[in-house]
């Protein structure tokens, strides 16, 4: 049925990618990554693609720019090694915050990625939770932007009592559609911090709009950085009378002293997904790791067996 589909792995998702290929019934392609003293990146495949439908499995997530690096090095080889197609799946899709002009004289370096991968030879993009959604515009190819977010519906139904009122918070008014569809799996209303930036990675709560008093409180992002953020607002949230609060959050970044906010904050728990290995040190007791490998696998399957890609979600029942 995949006779002509191989899937690598380069160095950010070993171990998703395996749990993919075991999935589809595949071996790991045989690939070689070789970074040399001067910082120069070298990708090659050790067996022949040609004809074949190739999938590289990487996220951008730190360091950035030499996971960047190693897919535009790779693809490049694929397409001279004369594969049919290259499809990148990027769970976790570097720079995506660099969106727009936010002042004078700033790139949108969301964009230059895209263009990028697209002269390198990706013919098609497959990603989950991308930051700003538009993106997808950026690309001439298909996209492919799949969401946690029915992962998280089936845990957090899975985990809270069906007696609990709960309620879907976005952490700020840009996340609102976010926090509605996790609240219409939930059967829950949200609520939404309101917050400003003073600068970036600098976030005060300015209030809470909605009735959190109560209920068990969800918080849904799409990234957890420096931790700053959505600390301030469990808080808040506590502070306004919320029973307990958890976090949703599909890319855990956890910049910087991020695991020590988290392991001193509020929450019951933070739930998030291994777009983004969570190394050995990152490992906290509250924070809880759900797989995406199952819903990559099965969107990979679809495309090769040119079947849609919106019955994915119905491997979680919603």
């Amino acid at each position: 049925m995949l006779e002509k589909t191989v899937v690598f792995a380069l160095t950010a998702n070993k171990d998703m990618a395996l749990e993919v290929v075991n999935q589809l019934g595949l071996e790991l392609g045989d690939v070689e990554v070789k970074h040399f003293a001067d910082g120069e990146v070298m990708v090659e495949t050790l067996q022949s693609v040609r004809g074949k439908n190739v999938y590289i499995i990487q996220s951008t997530c730190s360091p950035v720019t030499e996971r960047l690096m190693e897919v535009l090095v790779f693809a490049d080889g694929l397409k001279r090694g004369s594969a049919r197609e290259i499809n990148a799946v990027i769970p976790y899709y570097g720079y995506a915050r660099q969106d727009r002009k936010a002042k004078a004289r700033e790139p949108i370096s969301a964009k230059l990625v895209a263009d990028l991968l697209q002269v390198s030879g990706i013919h098609r993009v497959i990603t989950m939770d991308l930051h700003a959604p538009q993106i997808q515009g950026f690309f001439d190819c298909p996209v492919d932007d799949l969401s946690a977010i029915p992962l998280f519906g089936r845990y957090f139904k899975k985990v809270i009592n069906k007696d609990e009122e709960i309620v879907v918070v976005s952490p700020d008014h840009g996340g609102t559609t976010r926090a509605r569809k996790l609240g219409t799996i939930l059967n829950a209303p949200i609520a939404i911090i309101d917050k400003r930036r003073p600068k970036p990675n600098v976030a005060e709560v300015m209030g809470i709009i909605g009735d959190v008093k109560g209920k068990v409180a969800i918080m849904i992002d799409d990234i957890i950085d420096t931790g700053g953020t959505i600390c301030a607002g469990a808080k808040a949230l506590m502070d306004a009378g919320a029973s307990r609060v958890y976090a949703a959050c599909s890319h855990g970044i956890f910049s910087g002293d991020a695991i020590k906010k988290l392991e001193c904050s509020v929450f019951d728990e933070i739930v998030i997904t291994n777009t983004i290995p969570l190394s050995e040190d990152k490992k906290i007791s509250k924070i809880k790791v759900l797989s995406v490998a199952p819903m990559i696998a099965k969107a990979i399957e679809h495309i090769e067996l040119g079947l849609p890609l919106s019955i994915v979600y119905d491997l979680y029942n919603i």
